[in-house]
């Protein structure tokens, strides 16, 4: 065998070692390795939709009252979202899977495109929520104290799985770490644009990302923040998944589902 012949097996392998570690450095726009959440466990999460077609995430907090993110309405052009409840499969039939149209789109008033503040979004729905085991309103915090560095936090959506941009049909579940706020506002991460109202967590392989923005950040049983930063670079440890948390935004929680029509009373979860 020639230099030549004896060469090529060894230009192969790396040929393939290669494109192997270029496929494994593309992580944007997926819920990098993740896995797929098992049907109905969260009964709580909520489909986002324009045109029949999922955007956002989001979760039940009261009967008829769903929290998502600011930045999800950027565009949208004014026009208002319908919501999924009860889904696994976004496409298959499914027993308590319900399509609700919106009545009022609420985005908090200190929202904006420029940066990640206050990037909350209530949706009031025509009608109260059929709940039922598949569709359940979830508790969130209102205790304003951070989430200790190192617990370990559960993320879903139906955002894109692949760097092409190739979107689940079925609910996609991570569970990441939160890290200390000051690691997250170092100058080589965030460079100090993490306030006191947002969290972040470990995103090194294992991310959020697009078309995961407004699903909730669940600790412990309780939902602690929304996903935000949808335009993240994601699986990149240097840029950190950031969350609103919700516990800031109680009050002005409160407030909106109050004034709203209908009467919220005893439909809110509280822990």
């Amino acid at each position: 065998m020639g230099p030549r012949a004896a060469a090529r097996p060894i230009l192969s392998l790396l040929l393939l070692l290669l494109l192997g570690a270029v496929v494994d450095a593309q992580p944007r726009g997926r819920i990098l390795r993740g896995s797929e959440a098992q049907p109905h466990l969260r009964p709580y999460m909520a489909s986002l939709q324009l045109g029949g077609q999922h955007v956002c995430g989001g979760f039940l907090i009261a009967q008829q009252w769903v929290l998502s993110a600011a930045h999800c309405t950027e565009q949208t052009n004014g026009e208002h979202f319908e919501v999924l409840l009860g889904a696994h499969s976004l496409s298959e039939p499914e027993p308590h899977k319900r399509l609700y149209r919106v009545k009022a789109q609420i985005a908090h008033p200190g929202s904006n495109i420029h940066n990640n503040r206050d990037d909350l979004l209530l949706l009031q729905l025509e009608e109260k929520a059929e709940l039922n085991e598949h569709v359940q309103v979830l508790p969130f915090q209102r205790e304003d104290r951070d989430v200790a560095a190192d617990t370990v936090c559960d993320a879903a959506g139906w955002g894109t799985v692949t760097h092409s941009g190739q979107r689940p049909d079925r609910l996609q579940e991570v569970r990441r770490p939160v890290i200390d706020r000051e690691l997250c506002n170092h100058r080589t991460r965030h460079d100090n644009t993490i306030t006191a109202k947002m969290m972040c967590t470990d995103s090194r392989k294992k991310d959020t990302c697009k078309g995961d923005s407004g699903g909730p950040l669940v600790c412990n049983g309780v939902a602690e923040g929304v996903v935000s930063a949808g335009s993240r670079v994601c699986g990149n440890y240097k840029k950190p998944a950031i969350y609103t948390r919700i516990a800031p935004y109680a009050g002005w929680i409160d407030g909106v589902m109050a004034s709203g029509d209908g009467d919220t009373d005893g439909d809110v979860a509280v822990r």
